[in-house]
């Protein structure tokens, strides 16, 4: 099953979890959280805040680390020109190239 766009979270947490080796009391413990709680966040029931799902990492001894923002004109603008060398390569006229210079496989092996 894939993950839904709610269920990210609890696929990173039970990642993590399992990576570290801890059980959810160990990990939870450690996040200064209750299990239960922990375990709403792993089983999809509840979303941790972005603060939270930062403390079960590093109680786990790891980082997370914020991707930088997509600049989204930049992207589109980068889509367009893209776009547009596509459709000047289709544009241009194709030739037939010749037999390939080069022997065969079989006569190779003969």
């Amino acid at each position: 099953m894939r993950p839904g766009v709610d269920h990210v979270a609890s696929e990173i947490i039970r990642d993590i979890r399992r990576e570290s080796g801890l059980n959810q009391a160990e990990l939870a413990r450690r996040a200064g959280m209750a299990r239960s709680v922990l375990s709403a966040y792993e089983h999809g029931h509840r979303q941790p805040s972005a603060e939270a799902l930062a403390r079960i990492a590093t109680a786990a001894g790891l980082e997370i680390r914020a991707a930088q923002p997509v600049d989204r004109p930049k992207l589109e603008r980068a889509a367009r020109i893209l776009s547009q060398v596509l459709d000047l390569a289709e544009a241009l006229p194709q030739r037939r190239r010749g037999a390939l210079d080069y022997p065969s496989l079989r006569s190779l092996a003969a």
